[in-house]
């Protein structure tokens, strides 16, 4: 639970267990036994919005069997939920309700199933002729493509803003940007030798780091969408945006072929500059709209860097999210400012 302080409390029954401890944001929070052999702990007050937890019984970091599961931190772990003041616009809500689905396709790439999350409007259904753009949105380090559909409340926020006539009816599809290796080692070594990288490579996340999902996402993902929906299928009615190393991957990818995309948005993923931009050739003229955010306890500089790109013409958006750090509230609060500016 969660009291008014912020402060998250846990409690587990372990009777013969020696120590037990909270783990969230980092620390590990001690808690105590009663006479029964219930623990019961609470942390420090913890920003508003969606965080990971787990328990530390006896030095094994396990799930809180009392809560549900995310997918978060490379493991299946516990997750709660710190009320904010603006969590109304990711509620669910009596509005026309979208649909969201567990698609499975085989890459020709990786030479796998894999499986994506498709977001799909509620007039998809009521409108049987009605042909729609497409955002491809990726989840950061760590996570993988459950991150948006559950965490990140991508249907529910875009139910609410597409009720409210604020964005434009589109797809959402939503993959896996870490389980992109080509099968076979030759396909790796041809990739190599193909990797377009350079701009802007951030903490050893080059060109190479996108260069695998890039290559399921174009010879892929976007066929799969483009044959088995009704989709726009020009890159003037494409978007493409992730968080942390998922905008990391936007930015290599788009800047690298700029021609594939005309809305690129990247959240907690660092702030572009004018040189990457003016270094790809191409960029400024297809891109319609560049969107950049982070938290404001993140200080990424992406409201400064958007006045300079505006400056040689990019239409470039800066948004800052009050008081929230690398987490899901920074990246639900972008995407909802992001959806309201694409497809226009």
């Amino acid at each position: 639970m969660v009291n008014s302080a912020r402060q998250v409390r846990a409690q587990i029954m372990a009777p013969n267990a020696t120590s037990v401890g909270l783990d969230i944001a980092g620390k590990i929070y001690s808690m105590t036994k009663d006479e029964r052999g219930m623990w019961t702990g609470t942390s420090a007050p913890q920003d508003p919005g969606f965080h990971y937890y787990q328990l530390n019984i006896d030095g094994a970091s396990v799930p809180d069997p009392g809560s549900l599961y995310f997918y978060g931190a490379s493991r299946w772990g516990s997750g709660i939920e710190v009320p904010s003041d603006d969590q109304d616009f990711w509620q669910v809500k009596n509005v026309p309700q979208g649909s969201m689905s567990e698609v499975y396709y085989y890459s020709s790439y990786t030479e796998k199933m894999r499986r994506c999350f498709v977001y799909l409007p509620n007039e998809y259904f009521t409108n049987p002729t009605k042909k729609y753009p497409v955002l491809y949105l990726q989840h950061g380090m760590g996570e993988n493509e459950y991150g948006w559909a559950q965490q990140g409340h991508t249907a529910q926020i875009m139910d609410n803003l597409i009720a409210a006539k604020k964005a434009v009816p589109c797809i959402i599809v939503m993959d896996n940007g870490l389980n992109a290796r080509a099968a076979r080692p030759q396909q790796q070594g041809a990739a190599q030798g193909q990797r377009q990288g350079g701009f802007g490579g951030f903490g050893g996340f080059g060109g190479g780091f996108a260069n695998d999902f890039k290559n399921v996402l174009f010879n892929d993902i976007i066929p799969m969408v483009e044959k088995n929906y009704r989709v726009i299928a020009d890159p003037q009615h494409r978007a493409y945006a992730g968080l942390s190393m998922g905008g990391m991957q936007a930015r290599e990818v788009t800047l690298a072929n700029p021609e594939k995309f005309a809305y690129v948005g990247t959240f907690s993923s660092g702030a572009w500059s004018v040189d990457q931009v003016k270094a790809s050739e191409g960029f400024a003229k297809a891109n319609k709209l560049l969107f950049m955010s982070g938290g404001g306890k993140e200080n990424m500089g992406c409201v400064e860097a958007a006045k300079n790109l505006k400056a040689i013409g990019i239409n470039a958006v800066g948004y800052e999210s009050e008081g929230t750090a690398h987490e899901w509230h920074t990246w639900r609060r972008s995407l909802f400012e992001f959806a309201q500016l694409i497809f226009k």
